[in-house]
């Protein structure tokens, strides 16, 4: 197996993109039943982008970040995040790999936070368990405070704090011990709409001042407008992709103007016609592709078989 603390052979050599997923299945067991939630995903991620991963309730998008957080490992398929590969990876190395190269912010606010404990503290406590010297992990949490705009709310414990607020407080502590990937699952799902607004222009500054590379987990297709490049997840693969123009002197995180959707073409040649395209179109089972001047047509061969 290859990680970041080999010698490199891995994914820059490779031109891998930073996070990388191939074909990646994801099968659980109930009782005796199996349930697929990932079928034949792929993912490409470049390192300091912002992204976000959009689906409905059994999509498997929640899978989908759990493996990328670690916490779960792929049935089938390749998954790289930088040079970790997250199918062959031991249990010391697994915990490398979520104290060194991964913060995660849950949904759920009070999750993310010890409620004995001021935001300051809360903050330095992931720095601790990785062993820096108080000193060091005192100024990095103030940092950090700062840069979230909790400066003047340090010393409060989560009770005393707004909901907003509280996940600031998580954010900067997802970041306490500088991980490259920052993977938030529903960020804004607890909060009104203006909080959750406020909390993802944060996100997109702390992309764009950091550079670290985030993936927000939602089920909120708005989203899609508020960050650059935002990938729906549909029956456990991806199927399109939305990306955002922003105009000279637009806020960062401000819904963008004009967007643009695609369909992807997944490695095996793949795609995820919508639905509703295929019932306006009244299309059956059965459809014959066709390359005509150029471009890629389907035609119906149920309609020409009744109409023959």
């Amino acid at each position: 197996m290859t990680t970041g603390s080999s010698s490199g052979a891995s994914g820059a050599q490779a031109g891998r993109s930073y996070i990388y997923g191939n074909d990646v299945f994801k099968i659980f067991k109930v009782a005796d039943l199996e349930v697929v939630a990932l079928r034949g995903l792929d993912l490409k991620v470049e390192k300091g982008e912002i992204v976000a991963i959009i689906g409905s309730s059994g999509s498997g998008k929640s899978t989908l970040l759990n493996i990328l957080a670690g916490y779960d490992v792929p049935s089938a398929g390749t998954v790289f995040v930088g040079d970790y590969d997250m199918l062959n990876m031991t249990s010391k190395e697994v915990v490398e790999y979520r104290r060194n190269e991964v913060g995660f912010v849950w949904q759920q606010t009070a999750r993310n936070l010890f409620p004995y404990l001021t935001a300051i503290e809360n903050v330095e406590l992931p720095m601790m368990l990785a062993g820096r010297n108080s000193k060091l992990r005192r100024e990095r949490a103030a940092e950090l405070l700062n840069l979230v705009g909790l400066g003047e709310r340090m010393s409060h414990r989560p009770e005393h704090l707004s909901g907003g607020e509280q996940q600031r407080v998580a954010i900067a502590v997802a970041l306490s011990n500088e991980p490259p990937l920052l993977l938030a699952d529903e960020p804004t799902g607890e909060l009104d709409d203006e909080t959750g607004t406020e909390i993802l222009e944060l996100l997109n500054h702390l992309n764009v001042d950091l550079g670290t590379t985030i993936v927000v987990v939602t089920h909120d297709p708005a989203i899609s407008t508020s960050v650059g490049r935002a990938i729906a997840i549909r029956d456990g693969k991806t199927s399109t992709e939305i990306r955002r123009k922003v105009d000279e002197g637009q806020s960062i995180g401000g819904a963008a103007t004009e967007t643009e959707e695609y369909l992807l073409v997944d490695a095996s040649g793949r795609v995820q016609i919508p639905r509703e395209m295929l019932d306006e179109l009244k299309m059956g089972e059965r459809v014959r592709v066709e390359v005509v001047e150029g471009r890629v047509t389907l035609r119906d061969m149920d309609a020409d078989s009744a109409g023959s």
